[in-house]
């Protein structure tokens, strides 16, 4: 493994956590597991004494402090308001949440937060997740109508997730055109798409009951299902986008299973008992789908040191074509 992950920084961010046990008054014998490498790293904190926690080292340079707290600023109000389930910040003892981890090895210092730990598992997409995605869609439909209300906290500042900072020049993750496997065939037809992608979403707009603050990322890594409760956890990703952009994240990775057309019938069927959702919205969804799509191509290329990068490969690409032609035929996640 090479890049942001390799193995010796993954050994040096768990000395780095297993040095910081106090700031959160853990005790040092407290168990130290890597639960995840993505965007982040993510840890267990385990004392066996019913304080347990789940710390997020950040991956340097993609959100700085401000951006973190503001994060945790919509956290907070999403649980105050009981609009979802999440996880709890924990602050450190000083009372700062975002807290600055030091490299033993010199290496650059890392932001970390600190959450409780949840109870739950990862839907199964499939083992029936139709009622998950359902309830999915009332509890999104419920954050966009908070997010619509919601007034900013001074100094709130989270990503812009429109088509430049997706799949532009200086997109955050990259360029598509790196993606794995990626041929000159593939390309112009990803291209193709991406114009015809750039003239629908230009068409739908970016007023305010369109475009707005969003999770980013309710794959199904980020749902915890927990006897009869769906929980959402890590908003790292969340900011400004289109609202129909919640969906297309739901599916990430799994976009081309056969089960996706019943889940966004579930989903839409959950949204619609919290919020309206008119026919241009619904026909939109599978523009975003592909967009998501695209972009994570371009995810997977900058971010080849994690494991599901290696997983998924050059298949991956070569099914995102797929899909770029299916939404050129008007085919791709039709919708009546």
């Amino acid at each position: 493994m090479s890049g942001e992950y390799a193995a010796d920084v993954v050994a040096d961010l768990e000395l780095m956590v297993m040095r910081s046990l106090s700031r959160w008054d853990l005790p040092p014998d407290t168990a130290v597991a890597l639960l995840n490498l993505s965007e982040n790293a993510t840890f267990a904190l385990e004392t066996g004494r019913g304080a347990d926690l789940v710390l997020r080292v950040h991956r340097v340079g993609y959100c700085s402090a401000d951006e973190i707290r503001s994060e945790l600023a919509w956290i907070m109000a999403l649980r105050r308001d009981r609009v979802v389930d999440t996880a709890r910040p924990v602050p450190g003892r000083d009372g700062e949440f975002v807290q600055r981890l030091e490299s033993p090895s010199g290496k650059p210092p890392r932001h970390a937060v600190a959450f409780e730990r949840l109870a739950g598992s990862e839907p199964n997409p499939r083992s029936n997740a139709v009622p998950w995605f359902e309830r999915l869609g009332e509890l999104t439909a419920s954050m966009h109508r908070h997010a619509k209300a919601w007034q900013l906290p001074e100094g709130f500042h989270r990503k812009r997730w429109d088509m430049d900072a997706m799949v532009g020049p200086r997109g955050y993750w990259g360029p598509w055109r790196a993606a794995i496997g990626l041929d000159p065939a593939g390309t112009k037809i990803l291209e193709a798409a991406l114009g015809l992608i750039r003239r629908r979403i230009e068409a739908f707009g970016a007023g305010p009951e369109r475009f707005g603050l969003v999770h980013a990322d309710l794959r199904l890594a980020n749902l915890l299902a927990d006897d009869g409760q769906l929980r959402i956890i890590d908003f790292d990703d969340c900011g400004f986008s289109w609202f129909m952009y919640d969906f297309a994240t739901a599916v990430s990775f799994i976009e081309q299973d056969p089960q996706v057309p019943a889940l966004l019938e579930a989903w839409i069927r959950g949204y619609r008992k919290i919020a309206t959702l008119g026919r241009p919205e619904v026909e939109e969804i599978p523009t975003f789908v592909a967009l998501r799509r695209i972009l994570l191509c371009a995810w997977l290329a900058s971010h080849s040191e994690v494991p599901l990068a290696s997983q998924l490969g050059a298949a991956y690409t070569h099914g995102t074509v797929t899909m770029a032609e299916e939404l050129l035929r008007g085919r791709f996640l039709s919708h009546s």
